[in-house]
């Protein structure tokens, strides 16, 4: 791990809400995890379908952000499944969703 501290989940999430809509990508709160230390879902709404990001460590330990549901955008039930699944292993995530035509979130993300 890099030893960096970590963002508080709840703090976190009322940044990226914040940066979506100061980019015009509006965003919601689907479900509400731990406050402290939850992870995170992003549910993408794109003109394709809908993708959704699992928040992840990358290698080095930064933040990152990998596709749960495949490179391609997905249809409403796909994504339903994948973010079922991930509550059953970690019932403290937060599930978040934005308007994002392009499936990328509206803040620097790391994607990998």
């Amino acid at each position: 791990m890099d030893g960096s501290p970590r963002v508080k989940a709840g703090l976190w999430i009322a940044m990226a809400l914040r940066l979506g809509d100061r980019d015009g990508r509006p965003g919601t709160v689907i479900r509400k995890g731990d406050p402290d230390a939850g992870g995170v879902l992003l549910v993408l709404h794109g003109r394709e379908g809908l993708s959704v990001l699992s928040q992840v460590r990358a290698a080095d330990g930064a933040a990152a952000w990998m596709r749960g549901t495949g490179a391609g955008a997905v249809d409403q039930e796909t994504a339903d499944a994948y973010i079922a699944r991930q509550l059953r292993f970690d019932p403290d995530l937060w599930v978040i969703e934005f308007e994002a035509p392009d499936l990328l979130p509206p803040f620097e993300a790391k994607i990998v």
